[in-house]
């Protein structure tokens, strides 16, 4: 022992002094805090683009040029006609408690999506569904009723999450996945926390050991915080008036990508004044995108006249359509039997929201309305506006990727209903071929447009803010995910 001693102590000191590798952490700032952290109970896009890809997965994913990569799913065969897909699930994952995933798990998920009272904001996701079956512990064979243009890319998104039957009723407080991060705190109305999941099957790929997600939805409060150090990042930062003075300042690096949000001017279609299209086409002739885009987002906006993103593929300018002519405005809200009534703004809680609410105030006023701006907190506008369709006019971004289909849900908040564009909308999810699908969706922006169901306004852009050394956030946004296990931090 007095031998084995001398050298037991010099190991010991050397253990000591050696250096203890530092956390590597990030505060990142965003605007919304959701009710809940589950994508399959609530449409609110926050909860996607927080627990999507991080805390949850899903079979496939999309990278941030927009194509399909595998997720769960490590490949996938299709049949000739295009209706049977093979999910190969990668081996060896287990979620957060420990539970093996197995391609039970992928039954189960879709199933409680698919269930009659099913509450996933995206259940149509799902309706293509005939059949699933296991085939082995790591193999799903899904057959289709049709071919589906947009399966592998729905399959991508939050409610298609793969979750487990254990944890499944917890989620929304305390979510356990199969993601590169764990959840380990959520302090409400301050701050959310993940930490790196180390049995990850990519754990060595990902840099950041802790995340910390800050909510701030006030701009001044948003820029304050980057500037004293407090935030490292702010991807979906809420006051454009401020861009240039961070451009200015080296500390930080700023990039003003696009998203799919179209931010639209919805109109009640199922209830007086706007059940008449001369009401919504009054309205439409009302809206001066530019001024708008001017004052709500200080130029760092693109105009739409469509719901279909300027940047897609598909895109059709339709902005001969309705162009601003107060005049005409004011001559269909005469003839709809509407003018000087009392129209009510509900917009969302969010700079957009509000500052546009403003500014198409006084442009409805200049074709000869009265407009009245009722200020929403984010809960009640989900519960009244959203679930309930009590609203005449509200404000909000539409941020989910193709989100034409819309249109064809029943008894959606817009209401709208129109069996001729539920006959194209099937034709589009079923057309495999890519240009014959664009012209249909072309044809699709068209009849929308011309029945002036919304008034259009903008393109949400993605405006981020960065502190210097910290690299890998999406400079656009062509899904609701953030992907952190791709960024770093020096």
């Amino acid at each position: 022992m007095r031998r084995i001693a001398p050298a037991l102590f010099a190991a010991m000191a050397l253990a000591l002094a050696a250096p203890v590798a530092a956390e590597t952490r990030i505060s990142i700032g965003i605007q919304q805090e959701p009710t809940a952290l589950d994508p399959t109970i609530e449409a609110t896009a926050a909860i996607n683009v927080m627990v999507t890809q991080n805390i949850f997965e899903t079979l496939t994913r999309v990278d941030r040029a927009g194509a399909v990569q595998p997720g769960l799913a490590e490949s996938w065969d299709i049949s000739d006609n295009g209706r049977t897909y093979r999910f190969h699930l990668h081996e060896g994952v287990e979620f957060h408690d420990g539970t093996a995933f197995t391609a039970d798990h992928v039954l189960f998920s879709f199933e409680r999506a698919m269930e009659e009272g099913s509450t996933n904001p995206r259940r149509a996701i799902f309706d293509p569904i005939e059949s699933m079956e296991k085939i082995d512990e790591h193999t799903v064979e899904i057959t289709l009723t049709r071919p589906e243009a947009f399966f592998l890319f729905e399959l991508a998104r939050g409610p298609a999450i793969i979750v487990t039957p254990e944890t499944v009723e917890t989620n929304a407080t305390r979510p356990v996945g199969t993601g590169p991060f764990k959840f380990d705190a959520w302090t409400r109305g301050d701050r959310l926390r993940f930490v790196k999941n180390p049995d990850h099957r990519n754990a060595d790929d990902v840099a950041l050991d802790i995340v910390e997600f800050r909510f701030i939805a006030d701009p001044a409060s948003a820029a304050a915080a980057l500037m004293a150090g407090e935030l490292d990042a702010f991807p979906g930062f809420p006051a454009p008036e401020l861009v240039a003075q961070f451009e200015a300042d080296p500390r930080f690096t700023v990039s003003v990508g696009t998203t799919e949000g179209e931010v639209i001017l919805a109109m009640n279609n199922a209830r007086p004044p706007f059940d008449d299209i001369r009401a919504r086409q009054a309205v439409s002739h009302a809206i001066n995108r530019e001024e708008l885009i001017e004052g709500a987002m200080y130029g760092l906006a693109v105009p739409i006249s469509s719901f279909y993103p300027p940047h897609g593929p598909a895109f059709v300018d339709l902005s001969d359509l309705y162009p601003h002519d107060p005049a005409r405005a004011r001559e269909l809200f005469e003839e709809a039997g509407i003018l000087g009534d009392t129209l009510t703004i509900r917009p969302v809680p969010f700079p957009y929201g509000t500052r546009s609410a403003e500014i198409l105030q006084a442009q409805l006023g200049a074709a000869g309305m009265n407009v009245r701006i009722e200020n929403v907190e984010w809960g009640f506008w989900l519960e009244e506006v959203f679930r309930n369709a009590n609203y005449d006019l509200t404000i909000v971004a539409h941020t989910e990727s193709n989100d034409l289909g819309n249109f064809a849900r029943d008894e959606y908040y817009w209401g709208y209903e129109s069996e001729e564009f539920n006959e194209l909308w099937d034709a589009i999810r079923a057309e495999t071929d890519d240009e014959a699908r664009n012209e249909l969706l072309r044809d699709a922006q068209r009849m929308v447009s011309e029945e002036a169901v919304l008034g259009y306004l903008f393109q949400l852009p993605l405006i981020g803010i960065f502190r210097d050394g910290v690299e890998g956030f999406w400079d656009s946004q062509p899904t609701l995910a953030l992907p952190l296990a791709e960024v770093t931090v020096r």
